[in-house]
């Protein structure tokens, strides 16, 4: 299970190639569910998960400002993203928050898994809205569809761990 989880995080890393940056109301929405889920002592996986949309949402900013700039190589993106998730999981670790031997679930942490499967979940919504999005002759289907989807995804994912969890 961590091997398969290893190999779709890595993928999901290094196939960056175009932005799909996510809006400042979805980013904001995101580190709301971080701050009220950690302030309601809610499981680590959904805080997890929050985290991860949180840092894919900020990646994309900052590559797509980074293009904006003229900077386009591969590689900038996936330094992107090494450089939020280092600057989140390496201090979880070293304050020990991440690592605890009693607060695993599938065999992972549950922080780590939670935030590998809501990276996964919040890129792969944006991914699937921009797609909507170009079937529709590059229209939204709804008002506020862009913060929607990847927001009620994260939600969903929420319910979902929280019965899993408790």
């Amino acid at each position: 299970m961590k091997k398969l989880i290893f190999i779709a995080a890595s993928f999901f890393l290094l196939s960056a190639k175009s932005v799909l940056a996510f809006c400042p109301v979805c980013t904001v929405a995101v580190g709301a569910g971080v701050g009220l889920s950690r302030y309601f002592g809610i499981d680590d996986t959904i805080t997890g998960l929050w985290v991860g949309g949180l840092l894919v949402s900020v990646s994309f900013w900052t590559i797509d400002w980074l293009r904006k700039k003229k900077v386009q190589s591969p590689w900038w993106a996936l330094l992107v993203f090494l450089f939020y998730y280092g600057t989140v999981i390496i201090p979880m670790y070293y304050m020990e928050i991440v690592g605890h031997p009693f607060n695993r679930f599938w065999g992972m942490d549950k922080l780590i898994l939670g935030l590998i499967i809501g990276s996964i979940v919040f890129y792969l919504t944006g991914a699937w809205y921009h797609f909507l999005k170009k079937k529709n002759g590059g229209r939204a289907y709804f008002p506020l569809q862009k913060v929607v989807m990847p927001v009620s995804s994260l939600i969903i994912f929420s319910v979902f761990f929280y019965f899993l969890t408790r």
